[in-house]
C-alpha cells in the first residue's frame, strides 16, 4: 500500500491496521474501452474481524454481534469497482470499511427518557380545538331561515 493517504481512522486513536488487510484484485465488470482487458481495478478488502487485535475487546464484540450477517468465518469484506483506477478503488474500499466499522463499534444511544406535556400546553391545544369546531360547526348553513 505504498503512496496511500492511510492510516484509515475508525474513530480516536484506532486505526485500520495495513498489516491485518488482505488485497485482492480482478478485472471490473462495465464499460471501459481496451484497457478494461488488461487491468485489475475491481478490489476486495478483507479484513478478520474475529482475529484482529487492533479492537478493544468491547468494540470487538459489539462489530461481531451487529455485522453478523456480513462476516464469513468472522472475516468482514468490501468491494469497490466504481473508479477506472485500482489506486482509487483501493482508497475506497479502505475508506468504506473504516466506516463501516465506525458504525459497527459505536456505543449504543442513550435510553430516551421519556417527558410529561405540561398541562397548560394540552389545555390550549383542546381550547383551539373546540374554537375550530364551533367556526366549521358555524358554517354548515343551518338554522339560516
Amino acid at each position: 500500500m505504498d503512496g496511500m493517504s492511510g492510516p484509515y481512522v475508525i474513530r480516536g486513536s484506532v486505526s485500520l491496521p495495513e498489516a491485518e488487510l488482505m488485497w485482492r484484485f480482478s478485472r471490473s465488470s462495465g464499460p471501459g474501452g481496451q484497457h478494461v482487458n488488461t487491468s485489475d481495478s475491481q478490489v476486495e478488502l478483507r479484513f478478520d474481524l474475529a482475529g484482529t487485535e487492533a479492537l478493544p475487546e468491547v468494540w470487538k464484540q459489539r462489530a461481531l454481534q451487529r455485522l453478523a450477517s456480513r462476516l464469513v468465518d468472522g472475516v468482514v469484506s468490501v468491494r469497490a469497482s466504481e473508479h477506472r483506477s485500482q489506486w482509487r478503488n483501493r482508497e475506497t474500499a479502505a475508506v468504506r470499511l473504516a466506516a463501516l466499522l465506525a458504525e459497527a463499534t459505536a456505543p449504543p444511544p442513550k435510553p430516551r427518557k421519556p417527558t410529561r406535556i405540561p398541562r397548560g400546553i394540552n389545555e390550549r391545544r383542546l381550547r383551539e380545538k373546540k374554537q375550530r369546531s364551533d367556526t366549521k360547526r358555524g358554517r354548515s348553513g343551518q338554522g339560516w331561515r
